[in-house]
Protein backbone atom coordinates (compact mmCIF):
# COMPACT_ATOMS: atom_id res chain seq x y z
CA UNK A 1 0.00 0.00 0.00
CA UNK A 2 2.86 2.35 0.77
CA UNK A 3 4.56 1.72 -2.59
CA UNK A 4 1.31 2.38 -4.41
CA UNK A 5 0.92 5.72 -2.66
CA UNK A 6 4.51 6.58 -3.47
CA UNK A 7 3.88 5.77 -7.14
CA UNK A 8 0.74 7.96 -7.17
CA UNK A 9 2.66 10.76 -5.55
CA UNK A 10 5.48 10.50 -8.08
CA UNK A 11 2.97 10.65 -10.94
CA UNK A 12 1.37 13.80 -9.47
CA UNK A 13 4.74 15.48 -8.95
CA UNK A 14 6.06 14.78 -12.48
CA UNK A 15 3.27 15.71 -14.92
CA UNK A 16 5.63 16.60 -17.78
CA UNK A 17 7.28 13.16 -17.76
CA UNK A 18 3.91 11.39 -17.80
CA UNK A 19 2.51 13.60 -20.59
CA UNK A 20 5.67 13.17 -22.66
CA UNK A 21 5.53 9.38 -22.30
CA UNK A 22 1.90 9.44 -23.43
CA UNK A 23 2.73 11.64 -26.42
CA UNK A 24 5.49 9.41 -27.83
CA UNK A 25 3.22 6.47 -28.82
CA UNK A 26 0.73 8.90 -30.38
CA UNK A 27 3.50 10.34 -32.52
CA UNK A 28 4.72 6.91 -33.65
CA UNK A 29 1.23 5.68 -34.57
CA UNK A 30 0.43 8.96 -36.31
CA UNK A 31 3.56 8.63 -38.48
CA UNK A 32 2.32 5.30 -39.77
CA UNK A 33 -1.20 6.61 -40.50
CA UNK A 34 0.01 9.84 -42.09
CA UNK A 35 2.55 8.04 -44.32
CA UNK A 36 -0.04 5.57 -45.52
CA UNK A 37 -2.66 8.25 -46.10
CA UNK A 38 -0.31 10.64 -47.88
CA UNK A 39 0.91 7.84 -50.16
CA UNK A 40 -2.60 6.73 -51.10
CA UNK A 41 -3.89 10.24 -51.72
CA UNK A 42 -0.66 11.45 -53.35
CA UNK A 43 -0.39 14.30 -50.85
CA UNK A 44 2.92 15.56 -49.58
CA UNK A 45 4.21 13.07 -47.04
CA UNK A 46 6.51 15.67 -45.53
CA UNK A 47 3.73 18.25 -45.04
CA UNK A 48 1.42 15.67 -43.50
CA UNK A 49 4.06 14.37 -41.10
CA UNK A 50 5.36 17.79 -40.07
CA UNK A 51 1.96 19.31 -39.38
CA UNK A 52 0.58 16.15 -37.75
CA UNK A 53 3.58 15.65 -35.44
CA UNK A 54 3.62 19.39 -34.76
CA UNK A 55 0.13 19.11 -33.27
CA UNK A 56 1.12 16.21 -31.03
CA UNK A 57 4.46 17.40 -29.64
CA UNK A 58 2.99 20.34 -27.62
CA UNK A 59 0.82 17.84 -25.71
CA UNK A 60 3.88 17.02 -23.60
CA UNK A 61 3.40 20.45 -21.94
CA UNK A 62 -0.39 20.36 -21.78
CA UNK A 63 -0.45 20.40 -17.94
CA UNK A 64 2.73 22.31 -17.12
CA UNK A 65 2.27 25.02 -19.81
CA UNK A 66 -1.35 24.68 -20.95
CA UNK A 67 -1.64 28.05 -22.73
CA UNK A 68 1.58 27.71 -24.76
CA UNK A 69 0.82 24.06 -25.49
CA UNK A 70 -2.67 24.86 -26.81
CA UNK A 71 -1.33 27.76 -28.89
CA UNK A 72 1.16 25.38 -30.55
CA UNK A 73 -1.58 22.83 -31.23
CA UNK A 74 -3.82 25.52 -32.75
CA UNK A 75 -1.07 26.83 -35.07
CA UNK A 76 -0.16 23.39 -36.38
CA UNK A 77 -3.85 22.45 -36.70
CA UNK A 78 -4.34 25.42 -39.04
CA UNK A 79 -1.29 24.35 -41.03
CA UNK A 80 -2.56 20.75 -41.01
CA UNK A 81 -5.85 21.73 -42.62
CA UNK A 82 -4.21 24.21 -44.98
CA UNK A 83 -1.91 21.47 -46.27
CA UNK A 84 -4.99 19.57 -47.44
CA UNK A 85 -4.36 16.50 -45.27
CA UNK A 86 -7.51 14.55 -44.48
CA UNK A 87 -8.16 14.58 -40.70
CA UNK A 88 -6.43 11.66 -39.07
CA UNK A 89 -5.09 10.58 -35.69
CA UNK A 90 -3.19 13.84 -34.94
CA UNK A 91 -6.50 15.69 -34.84
CA UNK A 92 -7.06 14.22 -31.32
CA UNK A 93 -4.60 16.87 -30.11
CA UNK A 94 -7.35 19.48 -30.48
CA UNK A 95 -9.83 18.07 -27.90
CA UNK A 96 -6.92 17.10 -25.66
CA UNK A 97 -5.62 20.66 -25.65
CA UNK A 98 -9.15 22.01 -25.05
CA UNK A 99 -9.45 19.66 -22.06
CA UNK A 100 -6.03 20.76 -20.72
CA UNK A 101 -6.93 24.45 -21.05
CA UNK A 102 -10.21 23.99 -19.18
CA UNK A 103 -8.62 21.83 -16.48
CA UNK A 104 -5.27 23.56 -15.86
CA UNK A 105 -5.35 26.93 -17.61
CA UNK A 106 -6.90 30.29 -16.69
CA UNK A 107 -10.55 30.90 -17.45
CA UNK A 108 -9.92 33.33 -20.29
CA UNK A 109 -7.64 30.85 -22.02
CA UNK A 110 -10.16 28.03 -21.56
CA UNK A 111 -12.92 30.11 -23.17
CA UNK A 112 -10.64 31.24 -25.98
CA UNK A 113 -9.59 27.66 -26.66
CA UNK A 114 -13.21 26.49 -26.71
CA UNK A 115 -14.20 29.25 -29.14
CA UNK A 116 -11.25 28.53 -31.43
CA UNK A 117 -11.95 24.79 -31.46
CA UNK A 118 -15.63 25.33 -32.25
CA UNK A 119 -14.71 27.63 -35.14
CA UNK A 120 -12.33 24.94 -36.35
CA UNK A 121 -15.16 22.40 -36.15
CA UNK A 122 -17.17 24.56 -38.58
CA UNK A 123 -14.23 25.20 -40.92
CA UNK A 124 -13.21 21.56 -41.16
CA UNK A 125 -16.10 20.37 -43.39
CA UNK A 126 -15.86 23.51 -45.49
CA UNK A 127 -12.16 22.83 -46.06
CA UNK A 128 -12.90 19.24 -47.06
CA UNK A 129 -15.87 19.84 -49.39
CA UNK A 130 -15.06 23.25 -50.91
CA UNK A 131 -12.34 22.02 -53.33
CA UNK A 132 -14.66 19.26 -54.57
CA UNK A 133 -17.46 21.73 -55.20
CA UNK A 134 -15.15 24.00 -57.14
CA UNK A 135 -13.74 21.25 -59.36
CA UNK A 136 -17.10 19.51 -60.04
CA UNK A 137 -20.27 21.55 -59.65
CA UNK A 138 -22.86 19.23 -58.11
CA UNK A 139 -26.41 18.56 -59.06
CA UNK A 140 -29.22 19.55 -56.76
CA UNK A 141 -29.42 16.10 -55.15
CA UNK A 142 -25.71 15.66 -54.67
CA UNK A 143 -25.45 19.21 -53.33
CA UNK A 144 -28.06 18.47 -50.69
CA UNK A 145 -26.38 15.26 -49.64
CA UNK A 146 -22.70 16.13 -49.91
CA UNK A 147 -22.66 19.71 -48.76
CA UNK A 148 -25.54 20.15 -46.37
CA UNK A 149 -25.87 16.77 -44.70
CA UNK A 150 -22.19 15.86 -44.78
CA UNK A 151 -20.99 19.24 -43.57
CA UNK A 152 -23.57 19.47 -40.79
CA UNK A 153 -22.82 15.93 -39.64
CA UNK A 154 -19.06 16.41 -39.52
CA UNK A 155 -19.34 19.83 -37.87
CA UNK A 156 -21.78 18.49 -35.28
CA UNK A 157 -19.58 15.54 -34.38
CA UNK A 158 -16.45 17.70 -34.08
CA UNK A 159 -18.26 20.35 -32.03
CA UNK A 160 -19.71 17.69 -29.74
CA UNK A 161 -16.28 16.18 -29.11
CA UNK A 162 -14.85 19.63 -28.37
CA UNK A 163 -17.69 20.49 -25.97
CA UNK A 164 -17.39 17.17 -24.15
CA UNK A 165 -13.64 17.67 -23.77
CA UNK A 166 -14.16 21.21 -22.44
CA UNK A 167 -16.84 20.10 -19.96
CA UNK A 168 -14.65 17.27 -18.66
CA UNK A 169 -11.76 19.69 -18.27
CA UNK A 170 -13.97 22.19 -16.47
CA UNK A 171 -15.17 19.48 -14.06
CA UNK A 172 -11.56 18.53 -13.42
CA UNK A 173 -10.74 22.17 -12.71
CA UNK A 174 -13.63 22.49 -10.27
CA UNK A 175 -12.62 19.28 -8.53
CA UNK A 176 -9.00 20.41 -8.33
CA UNK A 177 -10.00 23.76 -6.82
CA UNK A 178 -12.18 21.97 -4.29
CA UNK A 179 -9.28 19.75 -3.30
CA UNK A 180 -7.01 22.78 -2.95
CA UNK A 181 -9.62 24.57 -0.84
CA UNK A 182 -10.02 21.48 1.32
CA UNK A 183 -6.26 21.18 1.76
CA UNK A 184 -6.04 24.88 2.68
CA UNK A 185 -8.92 24.50 5.13
CA UNK A 186 -7.24 21.49 6.74
CA UNK A 187 -4.01 23.45 6.99
CA UNK A 188 -5.78 26.38 8.67
CA UNK A 189 -7.58 24.02 11.04
CA UNK A 190 -4.26 22.41 11.92
CA UNK A 191 -2.78 25.84 12.65
CA UNK A 192 -5.79 26.77 14.81
CA UNK A 193 -5.54 23.44 16.65
CA UNK A 194 -1.85 24.05 17.33
CA UNK A 195 -2.64 27.55 18.59
CA UNK A 196 -5.36 26.22 20.87
CA UNK A 197 -2.95 23.58 22.17
CA UNK A 198 -0.33 26.22 22.89
CA UNK A 199 -2.89 28.43 24.63
CA UNK A 200 -4.09 25.49 26.72
CA UNK A 201 -0.51 24.63 27.63
CA UNK A 202 0.16 28.26 28.56
CA UNK A 203 -2.96 28.36 30.73
CA UNK A 204 -1.94 25.11 32.39
CA UNK A 205 1.53 26.46 33.08
CA UNK A 206 0.01 29.60 34.60
CA UNK A 207 -2.28 27.48 36.77
CA UNK A 208 0.62 25.32 37.94
CA UNK A 209 2.67 28.44 38.65
CA UNK A 210 -0.12 29.82 40.85
CA UNK A 211 -0.48 26.52 42.66
CA UNK A 212 3.27 26.23 43.17
CA UNK A 213 3.40 29.77 44.53
CA UNK A 214 0.64 29.09 47.01
CA UNK A 215 2.05 25.74 48.13
CA UNK A 216 5.64 26.90 48.47
CA UNK A 217 4.86 30.30 50.00
CA UNK A 218 2.47 28.89 52.58
CA UNK A 219 4.57 25.88 53.52
CA UNK A 220 7.82 27.80 53.77
CA UNK A 221 6.17 30.51 55.86
CA UNK A 222 4.87 27.89 58.29
CA UNK A 223 8.23 26.16 58.41
CA UNK A 224 10.12 29.43 58.97
CA UNK A 225 7.73 30.49 61.72
CA UNK A 226 8.02 27.12 63.45
CA UNK A 227 11.81 27.08 63.08
CA UNK A 228 12.11 30.55 64.62
CA UNK A 229 9.70 29.67 67.44
CA UNK A 230 11.39 26.34 68.12
CA UNK A 231 14.82 27.94 68.26
CA UNK A 232 13.76 30.41 70.97
CA UNK A 233 11.73 27.82 72.88
CA UNK A 234 14.38 25.10 72.82
CA UNK A 235 16.30 26.50 75.80
CA UNK A 236 13.25 26.69 78.09
CA UNK A 237 10.80 24.12 76.71
CA UNK A 238 12.17 21.05 74.95
CA UNK A 239 8.64 19.75 74.25
CA UNK A 240 7.76 22.97 72.40
CA UNK A 241 10.88 22.59 70.28
CA UNK A 242 9.97 18.99 69.45
CA UNK A 243 6.44 20.04 68.52
CA UNK A 244 7.83 22.76 66.28
CA UNK A 245 10.15 20.28 64.58
CA UNK A 246 7.24 17.90 64.09
CA UNK A 247 5.17 20.63 62.49
CA UNK A 248 8.09 21.52 60.23
CA UNK A 249 8.45 17.89 59.22
CA UNK A 250 4.75 17.43 58.50
CA UNK A 251 4.52 20.70 56.58
CA UNK A 252 7.59 19.85 54.53
CA UNK A 253 6.25 16.41 53.62
CA UNK A 254 2.89 17.87 52.68
CA UNK A 255 4.50 20.56 50.54
CA UNK A 256 6.72 17.97 48.86
CA UNK A 257 3.72 15.78 48.09
CA UNK A 258 1.81 18.76 46.63
CA UNK A 259 4.79 19.74 44.49
CA UNK A 260 5.16 16.20 43.18
CA UNK A 261 1.46 16.08 42.37
CA UNK A 262 1.56 19.42 40.51
CA UNK A 263 4.73 18.64 38.60
CA UNK A 264 3.48 15.15 37.79
CA UNK A 265 1.10 16.55 35.18
CA UNK A 266 4.10 17.85 33.24
CA UNK A 267 5.58 14.39 32.78
CA UNK A 268 4.60 12.98 29.43
CA UNK A 269 3.41 9.42 29.51
CA UNK A 270 3.40 9.22 33.31
CA UNK A 271 0.23 7.30 34.01
CA UNK A 272 1.16 6.81 37.68
CA UNK A 273 1.13 10.50 38.55
CA UNK A 274 -0.79 11.38 41.69
CA UNK A 275 -4.19 12.71 40.70
CA UNK A 276 -5.65 13.40 44.13
CA UNK A 277 -8.37 16.06 44.11
CA UNK A 278 -7.43 19.68 44.74
CA UNK A 279 -8.44 21.34 48.03
CA UNK A 280 -12.01 22.61 48.31
CA UNK A 281 -14.09 24.58 50.82
CA UNK A 282 -14.36 21.44 52.92
CA UNK A 283 -10.59 21.64 53.54
CA UNK A 284 -10.66 25.20 54.89
CA UNK A 285 -11.31 24.11 58.53
CA UNK A 286 -8.27 21.83 58.38
CA UNK A 287 -6.20 24.67 56.97
CA UNK A 288 -7.25 27.06 59.73
CA UNK A 289 -6.59 24.40 62.36
CA UNK A 290 -3.09 23.81 60.99
CA UNK A 291 -2.32 27.53 61.06
CA UNK A 292 -3.63 27.74 64.61
CA UNK A 293 -1.30 24.94 65.71
CA UNK A 294 1.72 26.69 64.18
CA UNK A 295 1.45 29.56 66.65
CA UNK A 296 -0.80 32.03 64.85
CA UNK A 297 -4.16 32.08 66.66
CA UNK A 298 -6.73 31.59 63.94
CA UNK A 299 -10.46 30.96 64.04
CA UNK A 300 -13.12 30.09 61.47
CA UNK A 301 -16.74 31.20 61.27
CA UNK A 302 -19.23 29.90 58.71
CA UNK A 303 -22.70 31.35 58.28
CA UNK A 304 -25.60 30.32 56.10
CA UNK A 305 -26.37 26.97 54.57
CA UNK A 306 -23.53 25.75 52.32
CA UNK A 307 -24.20 26.01 48.59
CA UNK A 308 -22.34 24.19 45.80
CA UNK A 309 -19.73 26.03 43.78
CA UNK A 310 -17.62 24.95 40.80
CA UNK A 311 -14.57 22.93 41.81
CA UNK A 312 -12.26 25.63 40.49
CA UNK A 313 -14.06 28.32 42.49
CA UNK A 314 -13.74 26.31 45.69
CA UNK A 315 -10.03 25.83 45.02
CA UNK A 316 -9.69 29.58 44.44
CA UNK A 317 -11.39 30.34 47.78
CA UNK A 318 -9.13 27.86 49.55
CA UNK A 319 -6.02 29.45 48.05
CA UNK A 320 -7.20 32.96 48.92
CA UNK A 321 -7.69 31.97 52.56
CA UNK A 322 -4.32 30.21 52.53
CA UNK A 323 -2.53 33.20 51.02
CA UNK A 324 -4.20 35.60 53.46
CA UNK A 325 -3.21 33.56 56.51
CA UNK A 326 0.32 33.15 55.16
CA UNK A 327 0.64 36.93 54.77
CA UNK A 328 -0.58 37.38 58.33
CA UNK A 329 2.11 34.98 59.57
CA UNK A 330 4.80 36.87 57.65
CA UNK A 331 3.71 40.45 58.23
CA UNK A 332 1.23 40.50 61.13
CA UNK A 333 3.76 40.52 63.96
CA UNK A 334 4.23 38.26 67.01
CA UNK A 335 0.85 38.91 68.65
CA UNK A 336 -1.39 38.91 65.63
CA UNK A 337 -4.64 36.98 65.48
CA UNK A 338 -6.56 35.95 62.38
CA UNK A 339 -10.23 35.34 61.83
CA UNK A 340 -11.78 33.71 58.75
CA UNK A 341 -15.46 34.15 57.96
CA UNK A 342 -17.26 32.35 55.13
CA UNK A 343 -20.82 33.55 54.52
CA UNK A 344 -23.19 31.77 52.14
CA UNK A 345 -25.55 34.44 50.86
CA UNK A 346 -28.52 34.18 48.48
CA UNK A 347 -26.41 34.96 45.38
CA UNK A 348 -22.86 34.02 46.27
CA UNK A 349 -20.20 33.23 48.85
CA UNK A 350 -18.45 36.00 50.75
CA UNK A 351 -15.05 35.32 52.28
CA UNK A 352 -13.33 37.67 54.72
CA UNK A 353 -9.95 37.09 56.33
CA UNK A 354 -8.99 39.70 58.90
CA UNK A 355 -6.15 40.04 61.38
CA UNK A 356 -5.28 42.52 64.12
CA UNK A 357 -1.58 42.65 63.37
CA UNK A 358 0.58 45.51 62.25
CA UNK A 359 -1.12 45.80 58.88
CA UNK A 360 2.20 46.16 57.09
CA UNK A 361 1.17 43.73 54.40
CA UNK A 362 -0.82 46.35 52.52
CA UNK A 363 1.86 46.79 49.89
CA UNK A 364 3.18 43.25 49.89
CA UNK A 365 3.06 41.26 46.70
CA UNK A 366 5.12 38.36 47.94
CA UNK A 367 8.20 38.44 45.81
CA UNK A 368 7.19 38.25 42.18
CA UNK A 369 3.92 40.10 42.57
CA UNK A 370 1.66 37.06 42.59
CA UNK A 371 0.12 37.54 46.03
CA UNK A 372 -2.92 39.81 46.05
CA UNK A 373 -2.76 40.05 42.27
CA UNK A 374 -2.90 36.25 42.08
CA UNK A 375 -6.00 36.29 44.30
CA UNK A 376 -7.71 38.68 41.88
CA UNK A 377 -6.75 36.51 38.90
CA UNK A 378 -8.22 33.45 40.55
CA UNK A 379 -11.45 35.22 41.48
CA UNK A 380 -11.94 36.83 38.06
CA UNK A 381 -11.98 33.41 36.42
CA UNK A 382 -15.25 32.67 38.20
CA UNK A 383 -16.90 36.08 38.09
CA UNK A 384 -15.69 37.11 41.54
CA UNK A 385 -13.58 39.90 42.97
CA UNK A 386 -11.03 40.43 45.72
CA UNK A 387 -10.22 43.56 47.70
CA UNK A 388 -7.38 43.78 50.21
CA UNK A 389 -5.98 46.51 52.40
CA UNK A 390 -5.50 47.80 55.96
CA UNK A 391 -8.53 47.67 58.23
CA UNK A 392 -9.86 50.92 59.72
CA UNK A 393 -9.41 49.60 63.27
CA UNK A 394 -5.96 48.21 62.60
CA UNK A 395 -4.66 45.09 61.03
CA UNK A 396 -5.21 43.86 57.49
CA UNK A 397 -8.28 42.46 55.74
CA UNK A 398 -8.93 40.49 52.58
CA UNK A 399 -12.44 40.37 51.20
CA UNK A 400 -13.56 38.08 48.35
CA UNK A 401 -16.91 37.42 46.73
CA UNK A 402 -17.85 34.55 44.41
CA UNK A 403 -21.30 34.31 42.76
CA UNK A 404 -22.97 30.91 42.58
CA UNK A 405 -23.51 31.35 38.87
CA UNK A 406 -20.65 32.55 36.70
CA UNK A 407 -21.59 36.02 35.48
CA UNK A 408 -21.25 39.73 36.19
CA UNK A 409 -19.97 40.56 39.62
CA UNK A 410 -22.45 41.82 42.20
CA UNK A 411 -21.05 42.87 45.52
CA UNK A 412 -22.50 40.91 48.38
CA UNK A 413 -23.36 42.33 51.75
CA UNK A 414 -20.70 42.39 54.45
Amino acid sequence: MGRRHQAYRWVREHPFVIDALMTVPLILVSLLFLTAQASSTRNSVVAAEITGIGMLIPLAWRRTRPVLSSAGVALFAIAYLTAGVFPNLPIVAVPMSVYALAAYGPRWAARAGLTTALIGSLLLPIRQYLPTLIRRPPSISSLAFDVIIGSVLIASICAAIVLIAWLLGDLTSVRRRQMLDLADRNRRLEIEREQETRLAASAERARIAREMHDVVAHSLSVMIAQADGGRYAAAADADAARRALGTISDTGRSALADMRRLLGVLRSGDDDADVRPQPTLADVPSLVSTIDRTGLPASLEQTGPPRPLPTGAELAIYRIVQESLTNTMKHGGPNARAHVRISYGPAGVEVRVRDDGRGAGADQTDGLGSGIRGMNERASLYGGDVTAGPSPGGGFAVHAYFPYQHGPYHQGSS
